[in-house]
């Protein structure tokens, strides 16, 4: 099943998570949306620095610190998506319990390992 993602705090640095997050996610043949604070690409994915509105958003993986997250929070909550993930270094009490309060699935967790193991 096909789960549209937007990967934000992505990096157009082959060495950063976030570009083997967006890389993997396409291979598995999950639309992705690639939120950034550059533009950049990765593949065939642009990075944006936009918040667009976006339809049927499956999970929101995160792949900033707490601290960088304040700012989206109410830009995450108003996509309604099923589950947010926080990747390791990405862990917040906050935007966890406001997604609890939401009807959104908080998730610590990793995303490539979560691919790699064919829990996402």
């Amino acid at each position: 099943m096909k789960k549209k993602t937007l990967v934000l705090g992505a990096s157009d640095n082959p060495q950063r998570y976030s570009y083997l997050a967006v890389q993997r996610l396409t291979a598995h043949d999950h639309p992705v949306v690639a939120i950034g604070k550059k533009e950049g690409v990765i593949g065939n994915n642009a990075i944006i620095k936009e918040h667009p509105a976006l339809d049927d958003v499956d999970t929101v993986t995160l792949y900033l610190n707490p601290a960088h997250q304040k700012e989206y929070y109410d830009y995450i909550l108003s996509l309604k998506p099923k589950r947010i993930i926080f990747n390791p270094g990405a862990e917040n009490e906050e935007l966890y319990d406001l997604a609890k309060a939401n009807g959104i699935k908080p998730l610590e967790a990793c995303t490539l390992v979560l691919l790699s193991t064919g829990q996402y």
